[in-house]
């Protein structure tokens, strides 16, 4: 189990409680790693406390990195056969725990959690969420489900690829579906937060928002020639048509005047301003690409070692 925690300290002895109270019907071994981002209250005095337990561990973070770094971190430090991450606030159902780990038995490799509903959540967030998502995917090509959760089960082999994985500005959920591993899914219900409110604000998940779109996709940086391949063609077939037209004597009654020249010469110098923006972009897209040092391929070597047995 990892679980990201920040400023946690009034609910995460409960939350703790019924994590353990799951986990021991189970029949497993099992960890709990609790990766702590950098608390300002007493969250981590408490889970110090929780880590005298044999089966628990705690990674303290320096300072406040974020939520995606302090998941990354108890991934990179989880050793289990099968690596469950989720919240600290409640609102992941620890009862549903059987039920990914029995999917998992069954050979997915990839588990993830679907929020079909949370009592806190606004219209507006919903219908912000839906669009984000669909745009998500037109732009990455990566087809993300609405709802998606970090609580989610990885299998070991996962993690050892997603361990590869060095880009900064992340997003966890979306670097395990690019690994494209295919993923089983279990629709859940958010339950109430324990205590406190949510600690991702609306600049916060913006923030999220285009650092997972940077982070997987270099459409955005196209954007400029996309613009450019229209206003190019348009201005000059528009000054065509005028130049045309004044020099046979402007039988269609146009009466274009020298601002209108000036206007279309303008429009067809920003078309050509756009495209070679676009053509910096595609340079740029490159050393994206390169600097996120990604692995060229993912071998599911589990699949390979069937295939050759066979």
């Amino acid at each position: 189990m990892v679980i990201p925690v920040y400023n946690e300290q009034d609910g995460i002895e409960t939350f703790h409680a019924a994590l353990e109270h799951v986990l021991a019907t189970l029949g497993l071994p099992y960890e709990i790693i609790y990766a702590d981002d950098g608390s300002k209250d007493g969250t981590l005095r408490i889970i110090h406390a929780l880590a005298k337990q044999p089966y628990v561990r705690v990674v303290s973070l320096t300072r406040n990195f974020g939520k995606e770094v302090a998941l990354t971190a108890g991934i990179h430090q989880a050793q289990g056969e099968a690596i469950i991450t989720m919240d600290a606030d409640g609102q992941h159902p620890v009862e549903l725990l059987p039920e990914f780990i029995a999917r998992w038995q069954a050979g997915s490799k990839v588990v993830t959690g679907i929020r079909t509903e949370n009592q806190k959540e606004g219209f507006v967030k919903r219908l912000g969420s839906k669009f984000f998502y669909g745009l998500f995917g037109k732009l990455t090509g990566l087809k993300l489900r609405a709802g998606l959760s970090d609580y989610r089960l990885i299998d070991r082999s996962v993690r050892r690829e997603f361990i590869r994985m060095t880009e900064r500005n992340r997003i966890t959920r979306g670097i395990i579906d690019w690994l494209g591993y295919p993923s089983d899914y279990i629709a859940f219900k958010a339950h109430p937060r324990i205590t406190g409110q949510a600690g991702y604000s609306f600049r916060k998940l913006m923030k999220l928002a285009i650092d997972s779109v940077i982070s997987l996709s270099i459409s955005p940086l196209y954007m400029a020639a996309y613009i450019g391949a229209v206003v190019l063609p348009l201005s000059l077939l528009i000054g065509i048509a005028m130049v045309v037209n004044f020099a046979i004597g402007d039988p269609f009654g146009l009466h274009v005047t020298a601002s209108a020249y000036v206007i279309v010469l303008m429009l067809f110098l920003i078309g050509v301003l756009l495209v070679s923006q676009g053509i910096i972009g595609l340079y740029l897209s490159h050393i994206h690409t390169e600097t996120q040092n990604r692995p060229l391929y993912v071998v599911d070597t589990e699949q390979s070692r069937r295939i050759n047995e066979s």
